[in-house]
């Protein structure tokens, strides 16, 4: 997320006298409704992009990898961060103080300066639409996913398959691992599910159908 804006970014942004510092893997680094004072380059390390609920990344809407700007829509923008930023990986980072962020930005060429604002514009859109789906809880899209990829198995009953790591089942899902494992629990608790290994059985179509709401 925020990779075009990004993108549009001249190296001359990138000041190396910036304070640069190391954090752990599961710190905050950003806050949804927030202003931070400083624009944030990630120099290296993986960075996870979505909504915190309990303290945790409840749903993950993207992640970006360094090095990269985290969040650059908003200090393009001046605006509050529309998600969190969670590291996934310890992450070496520079932060840039937003006066001399927004310097840099007044310097470039006025054509460039409009282009890279109506771009920053759209993706704040983008990523506020992004937000405002995660209204369907993770059950209800855990569910329809199950859904969609059940095949017939042993005496034709529905079974899935699980040819991917959960990582990336619950990227697809938009929501964090550990939701992706709890939901499953939660199935399981419910008997609408079985099983823990590679294979999930569909013990009740219906009940599933009537969570995703399809």
């Amino acid at each position: 997320m925020g990779g075009t804006v990004a993108a549009m970014l001249p190296p001359e942004f990138m000041d190396p006298s910036a304070e640069r510092r190391k954090v752990a893997a599961g710190v905050v680094l950003l806050k949804r409704g927030s202003t931070p004072a400083a624009a944030i380059y990630v120099e290296s390390g993986r960075v996870a992009l979505g909504v915190l609920e309990d303290q945790s990344l409840a749903h993950q809407l993207g992640e970006i990898q360094g090095p990269s700007w985290l969040e650059a829509t908003g200090a393009v923008l001046g605006l509050s961060s529309v998600v969190d930023a969670v590291a996934e990986t310890e992450v070496q980072l520079r932060r840039i103080p937003l006066a001399r962020f927004r310097q840099s930005l007044a310097a470039m060429p006025a054509a460039a300066r409009t282009v890279l604002q109506d771009v920053a514009h759209a993706h704040r859109c983008q990523t506020e639409l992004a937000v405002s789906r995660l209204a369907k809880d993770a059950e209800a899209r855990c569910a329809e996913w199950l859904l969609r990829h059940a095949q017939p198995g042993e005496q034709g009953a529905l079974a899935v398959s699980l040819e991917q790591r959960k990582r990336l089942i619950a990227a697809q899902l938009g929501i964090a691992p550990e939701t992706l494992s709890r939901v499953l629990r939660h199935l399981r608790e419910r008997s609408l599910i079985s099983g823990k290994g590679r294979v999930l059985h569909v013990l009740d179509p219906g009940g599933l159908r009537m969570l995703a709401g399809v």
